[in-house]
């Protein structure tokens, strides 16, 4: 909910952005651009406020929608290793190895804001749409009492206008009693609908411009842009900058179609249908259609729309041009934006995994994970079968904690920080919770006991931009690094899903990644645990805690046998008691049961 929430706050800013841009080329181009293309100018900004809401597959994200997202984050503690002390504690029993496994929490990012702000956003939609389904309800009411046009001459008058306008599909006429203004409504069964006084008071030249107009707001499917006005409206009916977008587009929409009635009529006509515009606005109030074009409109409205009049000379061939390239021109400009416009891309929670020519099996575990939310992910290179529980939790991404220290390790010999024979960092005299923490650690000893301060330093040594670029080269996760060099893999967005921890240790283990074969065998070493007969286990656990909570628990790895080599990966969740020491005993139970290592 927190990472929606803001991912789309993050897709509202880049939306003003975009708005501004729009509103400013309508500006400094105002004279060069037809009334037709200022009115499509908005349609630019009415896509890219639909483009958030499209399940669109994940995109590489901005830096810049990184540095928004760390202003909205609060910033995590220096030290967060609560947790952790407790599950160490209760691991302490754990002979060997078992022990090495302390992991690292990040410290709680408090959702409560952002469940907050969901909910009135919700609630505002919901009041937006009760605001619409109300006047669609009096409507139908409306529209089941209008009757067919009766009079012939009104009716000789929209047959002319229909030819006019170039209309082949006669549309239905009624007259009513209940609408003060001529409009065109319905989606699928659209209809002019005419007031009675209108239809028996106004002369036929009047009633001609009034059908003229809705005529060409049916020519430009007008109702059906309303109708996405409408819902954009619903959607972001809090961001101010898209509600006064929404009043603009409204009155260039008519003024476009005020201009598609003066190019059919002589210059003389041109005053009679502003005073005729003037005339209606004395009887109009805006209709109870939410999914209609109206003639009319507000004081405001109306007055721009009567100058606009008063201005209008018929458009050059030069003006045209010139629309159609500031058009293309800020569509293209726009469409750099649209990676950082959808929420999926800001937020990245799930992996879109291609299973086209996999082998893959799906298991049934539930009874391995003893009431815990999470999923197993195992690839077998002896016959390239997968094998996975819980479809859906396995593609979901969650912060790695301890398992991305693999990945820190080959960056720090990458950039020869360290070295395979080199890689002691001093301990700084800073007293930690755990023992082994407290004293000098090579690469060895750091990943043994997940000593988070060494590979803080490692990366303080590197540098964040260096551990951006290496997270985007070998495609860790969502690749997002947010924050400093202490805990963007605990708390900072970088997140990854089960199936693409096994491909990325797959990878690892063939030497696919650009690193050193000296260098991934030193880091293999170092995650070594242990070998019998069944062959010979590498891992690395990691805990995501809240405080005394522990919420996620990781254990990655694989057993290496004569044969082939078995990668996998655990990720379990709960409130409270979810951690590595959690996921490496669930892992155990279930590659015996697999057949495939007994401890």
């Amino acid at each position: 909910m927190a990472d929606f929430m803001i991912s789309f706050l993050i897709c509202n800013l880049w939306i003003s952005v975009i708005a501004g841009i729009i509103l400013a080329v309508r500006r400094f181009f105002y004279r060069f651009l037809t009334n037709r293309a200022k009115y499509r100018l908005w349609f630019l900004l009415l896509g890219c406020c639909i483009v958030p809401l499209l399940p669109l597959p994940a995109m590489r994200p901005s830096q810049l929608s990184d540095l928004f997202r760390l202003f909205l984050s609060p910033a995590a503690p220096a030290n967060p290793i609560t947790a952790e002390q407790a599950a160490l504690v209760r691991a302490s029993g754990a002979a060997g190895w078992l022990q090495d496994f302390s992991v690292t929490v990040s410290a709680k990012t408090p959702s409560g804001i952002w469940q907050g702000l969901c909910f009135v956003w919700i609630a505002g939609i919901g009041v937006m749409a009760v605001s619409m389904l109300l006047p669609t309800l009096r409507f139908y009411r409306i529209r089941q009492s209008a009757l067919p046009l009766q009079n012939a001459a009104v009716r000789g008058v929209y047959q002319r206008c229909r030819e006019e306008m170039r209309v082949k599909k006669e549309l239905p006429v009624y007259s009513t009693a209940f609408l003060t203004s001529p409009v065109i409504a319905g989606l699928f069964r659209q209809g002019i609908y005419l007031p009675i006084f209108v239809v028996s008071d106004y002369p036929a030249g009047k009633v001609r411009y009034m059908l003229l107009h809705e005529l060409a707001h049916y020519k430009h499917k007008d109702t059906f842009v309303q109708m996405l006005m409408k819902l954009a409206r619903m959607i972001y009916w809090f961001h101010p900058l898209v509600c006064y977008a929404l009043s603009e587009m409204h009155t260039d929409r008519e003024a476009a179609c005020d201009a598609s009635v003066l190019e059919l009529l002589c210059e003389d006509a041109y005053a009679d249908y502003g005073n005729t515009l003037l005339d209606l606005a004395q009887h109009t109030s805006m209709p109870c259609v939410p999914f209609a074009a109206w003639i009319g409109g507000n004081t405001k409205q109306i007055k721009k729309r009567v100058l606009n009049i008063a201005r209008y000379r018929p458009p050059t061939r030069a003006q045209r041009i010139q629309s159609t390239l500031a058009l293309l021109g800020t569509a293209a400009v726009l469409s750099g934006f649209l990676p950082l416009l959808s929420v999926h891309a800001a937020g990245d929670s799930r992996y879109v995994w291609k299973e086209t020519g996999k082998k893959i099996q799906y298991i049934d575990l539930s009874g391995a994970f003893d009431g815990y939310n999470g999923s197993f992910v195992l690839y077998d290179t002896a016959d390239g079968t997968w094998q996975i529980y819980d479809k859906d939790a396995a593609l979901t991404r969650t912060a790695p904690a301890s398992t991305y220290k693999i990945y820190s390790a080959l960056l720090g010999l990458k950039t020869g920080t360290i070295t395979p024979k080199q890689s002691t960092i001093r301990w700084n005299g800073q007293a930690y919770s755990f023992a082994s923490w407290n004293a000098d650690q090579d690469l060895a000893s750091a990943l043994k006991n997940s000593v988070n301060w060494y590979f803080q330093e490692l990366d303080a040594r590197i540098g964040i931009r260096q551990i951006r670029n290496h997270i985007h080269e070998i495609g860790y996760g969502n690749e997002r690094v947010i924050g400093d060099t202490d805990h963007y893999w605990a708390d900072g967005g970088l997140k990854i899903s089960p199936v693409e921890q096994v491909e990325l240790l797959q990878k690892f283990y063939n030497y696919t990644l650009d690193f050193a074969p000296e260098h991934i065998e030193a880091v293999k070493q170092a995650i070594r645990l242990e070998s019998n007969s069944s062959g010979t286990l590498y891992g690395k656990t990691g805990t995501i805690g809240y405080g005394d909570s522990r919420i996620s628990g990781w254990l990655v790895g694989f057993v290496e046998q004569e044969n082939r080599t078995c990668f996998f990966a655990a990720n379990i969740q709960d409130a409270a008691n979810a951690d590595g020491q959690t996921a490496w005993q669930i892992t155990l139970d279930i590659l015996a049961k697999l057949q495939i290592w007994h401890g």
